[in-house]
C-alpha cells in the first residue's frame, strides 16, 4: 500500500530543501530551494498530530543535531534519523526518540567500498528491527549506484536483485532517493521505482523529482503497492507550489480504507 511519507531535511539547523547533487562539503555550488522560518520541531508536532509514519530526519552536514533532538523530542518514536550516524552515536540517537537510525557512509570504507562487516555491526548494535539503510543511488542506463558523502563519491555498491535480498536481512527498511533528480520536481525516475517494487521484501521508501500529486499514484501503480513516496521540494510547506499537503493527508487516509 503505496503511502506519502513526510521528510525534514536539516542543514545549518534549518529545515531546507536543497537539490540533491549540489551538496558538497565546502558548500560551492550550492543549490537551494526553499529555507522554512518554521523550526523542525513545529514540523515534527505537526506530523505527530496528523499521525504519518514513517517519516525522516536527515541532517545534511554538522550543525543540526539541536535542531534534530528538538523534532525527535516532538514527535517521539515517530521519526527516523539520518545523517552522519555512526556504530558509536546510533544508540544515542534511538535514545533521543527516533523510530529507526538511517545510514549509508558508515557501512562503506573512506574509497567507497562496501563493507558488510561494519552493517553487521551495526545491527548488533541496535537491532535489525531499528536500522534503514540508505542506498540512495545516482543512475544510468537502467544501472544505478549508491552514493555517499553527501552523494559526491560513487560506492561500489551497485542496487541489484541479489543486494537487496542479503541487505534486508541486516535492516527494516530501505530509504532511496534517486539523487540525479533529488530537489529538481522534473519527475520521478520511473525505472528505478518499478525495479524496487519488483525486488524489496521490506518496507522501502524511494523519493526525487515528485512533482505533482499523481506521482503517489504513478508510484503505486509501478511498484504494486510497495513502495511508499517521500515528497519534499513540490510540497506547499517546503515552499513548492505542485502538491497540497492536504492531499497527501487524504491520499494517505483513502489508501488505507481500501486496504
Amino acid at each position: 500500500m503505496t503511502q506519502f511519507r513526510p521528510c525534514i531535511d536539516l542543514h545549518e539547523g534549518k529545515v531546507k530543501q536543497i537539490v540533491g547533487g549540489s551538496l558538497r562539503e565546502d558548500g560551492v555550488g550550492l543549490e537551494t530551494n526553499f529555507v522554512s522560518e518554521s523550526s523542525p520541531d513545529s514540523y515534527a508536532a505537526r506530523f505527530a498530530n496528523d499521525k504519518l509514519l514513517g517519516g525522516h530526519i536527515i541532517q545534511l552536514g554538522a550543525g543540526n543535531e539541536l535542531a534534530a533532538k528538538a523534532a525527535l523530542k516532538a514527535y517521539q518514536g515517530g521519526l527516523q534519523i539520518g545523517g552522519g550516524i555512526s556504530k558509536e552515536t546510533a544508540a544515542g540517537w534511538l535514545y533521543e526518540g527516533a523510530s529507526h537510525v538511517i545510514v549509508t557512509s558508515e557501512v562503506f570504507t573512506p574509497a567507497g567500498h562496501f563493507d558488510l562487516a561494519k552493517l553487521d555491526a551495526l545491527k548488533r548494535e541496535v537491532g535489525s528491527e531499528h536500522l534503514v539503510m540508505d542506498l540512495s543511488c545516482r543512475g544510468k542506463g537502467g544501472n544505478w549506484t549508491v552514493a555517499m558523502n553527501r552523494w559526491q563519491t560513487l560506492t561500489d555498491l551497485k542496487i541489484a536483485a541479489p543486494v537487496l535480498e542479503e541487505l534486508s536481512g541486516y535492516c527494516a527498511e530501505f530509504l532511496v532517493h534517486a539523487v540525479d533528480v533529488e530537489g529538481k520536481c522534473a519527475g520521478i525516475d520511473e525505472a528505478l521505482v518499478e525495479f524496487l517494487g519488483l525486488y524489496t521484501k521490506i518496507p522501502t521508501t524511494y523519493a526525487g523529482g515528485a512533482r505533482h500529486l499523481e506521482d503517489l499514484e504513478l508510484v503505486k501503480e509501478l511498484s504494486i503497492g510497495a513502495v511508499d513516496l517521500c515528497i519534499g521540494s513540490a510540497l506547499d510547506i517546503f515552499g513548492g507550489t505542485g502538491v497540497k499537503y492536504a492531499d497527501c493527508l487524504a491520499w494517505n487516509r483513502t489508501q488505507k480504507k481500501k486496504a
